[in-house]
């Protein structure tokens, strides 16, 4: 019968303890541009109440919600002037903290232009795939912030070696927050379309210009370096733009 030997082994063939975490520095930026596009659809919700209460009828909301009529007369900046608009205290409150929840961060990752451009094409994508799908008006910010969620996890799948467990973890949250408001957006007076288009116009952006990290260096002089540029974000744009032109193109043939 083998015995349990209690002698203790020598201290230098020991387990040795855990290594420490190691951590590398995130490149992080104040988001500008976040608080800017925050800041102009306050203050074009503003405008909206005054005009409810001076001229008894919102003005801007007539002039550039999603009305697909009015689109197919040729008023086409009514394809991403929907993302300023908002019908009520709620839905500017809700977005804008969506806004500030997702985009703060991402911002700081993608850098402020890259930022801007998902988050432009992100709500054009969306109100083309509601143009398309929907005959119902719409208006909101919705679009574009489904957009900026479908990158956060482009950027979690593609950059899944640096976060391990965390970014395995974060992503699955991601895709669970998606579904979830994907489904409470089957609710009506929902404009779920858009959602689904914001959310096809950020992945595709983010699959083609979306950061790219890789460590660099020496422990403890890692440093991360995004292996995607500008012109990525370009070429991720036009994909994005030339994909849904081409929606809406089909919407107006037929």
């Amino acid at each position: 019968m083998n015995e349990v030997n209690q002698t203790p082994a020598p201290e230098y063939i020991q387990s040795p303890p855990p290594p420490q975490e190691r951590r590398i520095p995130v490149p992080s930026s104040p988001p500008r541009v976040t608080y800017a596009i925050i800041g102009i659809t306050v203050f074009v919700y503003l405008l909206q109440m005054a005009s409810e209460f001076f001229l008894e009828g919102d003005l801007p909301a007539y002039l550039g919600m999603k009305i697909n009529a009015a689109i197919l007369v040729g008023q086409l900046w009514r394809l991403i002037t929907p993302v300023l608009l908002h019908g009520s205290f709620m839905h500017i409150g809700f977005n804008m903290y969506a806004l500030f929840f997702i985009g703060s961060g991402m911002e700081s990752r993608m850098g402020h232009l890259r930022f801007l451009m998902l988050y432009l094409v992100s709500g054009f994508a969306g109100n083309v795939f509601s143009f398309y799908f929907s005959d119902a008006n719409s208006l909101g910010a919705s679009t574009a912030v489904f957009g900026l969620l479908a990158a956060e996890g482009v950027f979690l799948y593609f950059n899944k070696n640096l976060f391990g467990a965390r970014g395995k973890k974060a992503l699955s949250n991601i895709i669970t927050i998606a579904a979830v408001n994907l489904v409470i957006g089957m609710s009506p007076g929902i404009d779920n379309w858009g959602h689904i288009g914001g959310l096809l116009g950020g992945l595709v952006f983010a699959w083609f210009g979306g950061p790219r990290w890789e460590a660099e260096g020496i422990y403890p002089l890692l440093k991360l370096v995004d292996r995607r540029n500008m012109r990525d974000a370009i070429i991720g744009a036009l994909v994005v733009i030339g994909i849904f032109s081409a929606i809406a193109i089909m919407k107006f043939l037929s």
